[in-house]
């Protein structure tokens, strides 16, 4: 049993290894394989081609709005008419992902989640996204990745050969690759530059690329989980220092002229996020602060506050202090197996025969049991619901003393959600809306449903600085399920 990690999501690029793909499957990295390359070799065009429904499936498919999409297509047009090959077609895949992201592959495959389109403010800002990655195929960064990349191929397959699949065998595979990310912080920030210089040359405001970097070191402070002790980890370790990247693009900006140049194309880009997805899909359940409720499955359950929650179509995982974890997953076993017989069954690493116990959990047949492993302690708990048995996971380290009164907690909140309850949960979407008179930060933020930290996801939604206010008639993004 390894102990569940969760940590915060932000716009990175990305990268399709060329030589590894048959082996391993795509596998995101940090930079894109260069468009370039296609004219030379045209076996990566058809790997990338290969790869793009392996991309549909790891990122939830592709996100249909017709109305965004012609958004997004337009900024792209703007930009290929500056780009250094205007003959070069691309194609703009919307990413049905929660995450801030966006990457290229060979081809002209370029790929932008929805939860990127979230967080941006403007066509500009969008346009230096994708301007950065057209950067990294300008400055032809993949031929310069590709030794590397293969180096740590071979690293990462010694160490799982020595360790295995242990705690200890991760830890060295994510500190070997932020090592090899060291390798792309210049790359990135001269794919930062040639962007700048791209959408400026486009006619958008070319301070608009320092804008969105500071909205992505906002919503990474707003996702981080307390009580982190290893800042190595951090996803933001392998790519340059937020306050770094900001500098040198208001100083690309800069070359361009004062701030306040160039067009944002605010309302045409507000027009077309109205109404977009945000967060979980109703395939995948939802997160409504501590609680996850699956309307499709017809089961909830909920974790303490302090707990974030983090909902993945692996598993549904919540960290909280104290380097608590807890995870949530189904399995399908023999309908007749009893569960504790399940749980004796050899998938738990560590386990105390003795502690295990048939229950029952709000009429639901369960079992529990405990375990230990290398400095960890574990609650567990299966719960057969009709046909679907679910796992409740939770792991401390071994001197925690609130591995017990946690897992209670959890396990004792799991039941089936009535008729009601599921018809009356909807995703939630962005919406815009104008300030009206007498209206506030503080109020626009209280009347959104379905998240935490209301007005700091208001702030950040919107890039708005402590200290900043809204005025009557402008144009803000909300959260709501209406």
């Amino acid at each position: 049993m390894v102990a569940v990690a969760l940590s915060a999501l932000v716009a990175g690029c990305q990268v399709l290894n060329p030589s590894d793909v048959r082996e391993s499957g795509f596998q995101p990295s940090n930079n894109p394989v260069t468009v370039d390359n296609v004219t030379r070799n045209d076996k990566l065009a058809e790997i990338a081609k290969a790869q793009h429904p392996r991309i549909l499936a790891t990122y939830g498919g592709e996100y249909s709005d017709p109305k965004l999409e012609r958004m997004v297509a337009k900024v792209v047009g703007s930009l290929t008419t500056v780009s250094s090959n205007p003959n070069q077609t691309y194609r703009i895949t919307i990413l049905n992902s929660p995450n801030v992201n966006a990457f290229a592959l060979p081809g002209g495959y370029l790929y932008v989640t929805r939860g990127l389109l979230a967080l941006a403010n403007d066509s500009a800002e969008l346009a230096a996204v994708i301007s950065h990655e057209m950067g990294h195929v300008t400055a032809n960064h993949g031929i310069q990745r590709q030794q590397k990349e293969a180096e740590e191929v071979l690293a990462t397959k010694v160490v799982t050969d020595v360790l295995g699949e242990s705690p200890t065998a991760k830890a060295a595979l994510i500190r070997g690759k932020l090592r090899l990310a060291q390798f792309s912080r210049n790359q990135e920030l001269e794919a930062d530059g040639i962007g700048i210089k791209m959408s400026g040359q486009a006619g958008y405001d070319p301070f608009a690329a320092g804008r969105f970097l500071q909205s992505m070191a906002a919503y990474s402070d707003l996702r981080a989980v307390s009580g982190a002790t290893d800042a190595s980890l951090d996803f933001l370790a392998s790519h340059p220092n937020a306050p770094q990247r900001i500098d040198l693009a208001q100083r690309h900006a800069r070359q361009f002229g004062a701030p306040g140049i160039g067009k944002r194309d605010r309302d045409s880009f507000l027009a077309g996020i109205d109404g977009l997805l945000f967060g979980d899909t109703p395939d995948e359940g939802y997160v409504r602060g501590t609680t996850f409720m699956h309307p499709k499955l017809g089961i909830s359950f909920a974790v303490p506050q302090g707990f974030i929650i983090d909902n993945t179509a692996a598993a549904v995982t919540a960290t909280g202090p104290d380097n608590t974890a807890i995870r949530f997953d189904g399995v399908a076993i023999d309908a007749k197996l009893p569960l504790a017989d399940y749980v004796k069954s050899g998938w738990v690493a560590g386990l105390d025969p003795s502690s295990v116990r048939a229950e029952t959990i709000n009429g639901n047949e369960a079992a529990f049991a405990r375990a230990s492993a290398e400095g960890w302690q574990f609650d567990i708990v299966v719960i057969r619901n009709g046909a679907q048995v679910y796992r409740l996971l939770t792991a401390a380290p071994t001197a925690s003393t609130t591995l017990e009164p946690i897992a209670r907690s959890v396990s004792s909140s799991f039941r089936v959600m009535t008729a009601a309850e599921k018809a009356a949960l909807k995703p939630l979407r962005i919406r815009v809306v104008t300030v009206q008179p007498g209206q506030n930060m503080g109020s626009l933020a209280a009347s959104m449903v379905g998240v935490d930290r209301k007005l700091d996801l208001f702030r950040v939604l919107n890039a708005l600085a402590p200290g900043a206010s809204v005025s009557a008639g402008d144009k803000v993004k909300i959260v709501t399920d209406r």
